[in-house]
């Protein structure tokens, strides 16, 4: 969530950086600063009655004392009528904070200088490629058609259990799961991340603190009975651990791992390209988030890339690296950088992850702070990244290593796995 200060200091900050968003209601500045601006008269005008209430009520005492009694019940009179008047002043205030409040929390938040400008994926900058292609021959198979044919997972039986969208995994398919996993939580963890295993479902609060709420509230499953929500990611209760904490500057950076299900609706997605693995609606990932100092994020950011970008290394995957653009980036991103693999079957880019810097827009709602070596207490900035999502990582090593004999494994996963080939 924006700082109100901003409104005071920057406006044309904010229409610029809403204007690159391509966000649709940039009359909300305007009347958030008029908001705000009464806001402060009406603080103004209740700090002034409280004000005399305190100095007559001591008034009173006195007069009384004095014996001038009459003067003392005029006071008296005079007094109560401020109070009134405070009362309603200090609802008036209530009132004001809440309609500020609904608006500031429709408000993205502001792209970094970096972002270039463009509306859709196709005007997304690519930053760098690496990896290498596969050759493969002409009857290479899309990993739909693997999975059946070494029996790895089985959709038809995830729709008739649940639904479209959430597949069984099973045998090697299963094994290759729980190798990813652990793969990816290790070398996050030689990298100085806290593992953490969080719950998979969180209350409202939880998903306002990390704007899930209300922007994406359609994009999830919710238990009504609880009032709880699956998480879309463990972003969301990993990030929720600092909610409303001060951290000693001495203890930053804070840096997270987790590994979770993730569950999203994915509402009207259908057809081609979300066939298989592709877009499912119960997927396996592993998380990273930070948690810094607002001079050190930019900094953290570029390290968490290289990291994902390392771990594509270890998979011996092809992949490229996107800056999005200002209309492509999500909700609270500041700058986003996201990952695709090359589907060597599919002769298409997958996206496997995003690296976001948030700044202070997350944990401003969530009021995660650090109190500096002078004692001051100051909001920090999160950053977060997949490292990695599952689903079309698995698409893409099962298609670019499909060979006669059965599918290669890169050197990294081999022994998380227990075998050199799927077959």
């Amino acid at each position: 969530m924006l700082s109100i200060s901003l409104f005071r200091q920057s406006p044309d900050l904010i229409l610029e950086g809403l204007r690159k968003k391509h966000f649709p209601e940039p009359e909300l500045v305007s009347r958030i600063a008029e908001g705000d601006a009464s806001r402060r008269q009406i603080q103004v005008e209740a700090e002034a009655a409280a004000a005399f209430i305190n100095s007559a009520s001591k008034q009173i005492g006195a007069l009384m004392q004095q014996g001038q009694r009459a003067e003392a019940e005029a006071l008296k009179a005079e007094v109560a009528r401020h109070k009134n008047n405070e009362k309603e002043l200090q609802q008036k205030l209530t009132d004001a904070d809440a309609t500020i409040q609904e608006m500031l929390i429709r408000l993205p938040n502001l792209p970094h200088s970096s972002v270039p400008e463009g509306k859709t994926p196709e005007d997304n900058e690519v930053v760098r490629e690496g990896g290498k292609k596969p050759d493969l021959s002409a009857q290479k198979l899309p990993h739909w058609e693997l999975t059946a044919k070494y029996r790895l997972i089985d959709f038809e039986l995830g729709t008739k259990i649940t639904g479209s969208g959430f597949p069984v995994y099973m045998g090697q398919g299963a094994r290759l799961q729980r190798a990813l996993i652990t793969a990816f939580l290790d070398y996050n963890l030689q990298a100085g991340y806290q593992e953490y295993y969080p719950p998979y479902m969180v209350n409202e609060a939880s998903a306002f603190g990390t704007t899930q709420l209300p922007d994406k509230e359609g994009q999830m499953y919710y238990a009504a009975a609880d009032d709880y929500y699956l998480i879309p990611t463990a972003e969301v209760p990993l990030t929720n651990l600092y909610r409303d904490t001060i951290t000693p500057e001495a203890q930053l950076p804070v840096k997270m791992t987790g590994y979770t299900p993730c569950f999203r609706r994915e509402a009207g997605s259908y057809g081609k390209d979300v066939r298989g693995l592709n877009r499912v609606h119960q997927f396996d990932k592993v998380e990273v988030v930070q948690l810094v100092p607002p001079d050190r994020s930019y900094e953290v950011l570029d390290e968490m890339v290289a990291h994902v970008e390392a771990l594509l290394h270890k998979l011996e995957l092809p992949y490229r690296i996107l800056r999005l653009c200002g209309g492509d980036m999500s909700f609270s991103s500041a700058l986003t950088y996201d990952f695709e693999v090359w589907s060597a079957a599919q002769e298409r880019w997958l996206e496997v992850s995003s690296v976001s810097n948030f700044e202070s827009f997350q944990t401003n709602r969530l009021k995660a702070r650090y109190r500096n070596a002078e004692g001051k207490t100051q909001i920090l900035h999160s950053l977060n990244g997949s490292s990695l999502a599952l689903p079309r990582i698995v698409a893409c090593l099962l298609e670019n290593n499909q060979t006669q004999e059965g599918i290669r494994l890169p050197e990294f996963l081999k022994p998380y796995f227990g075998a050199e080939m799927i077959s």
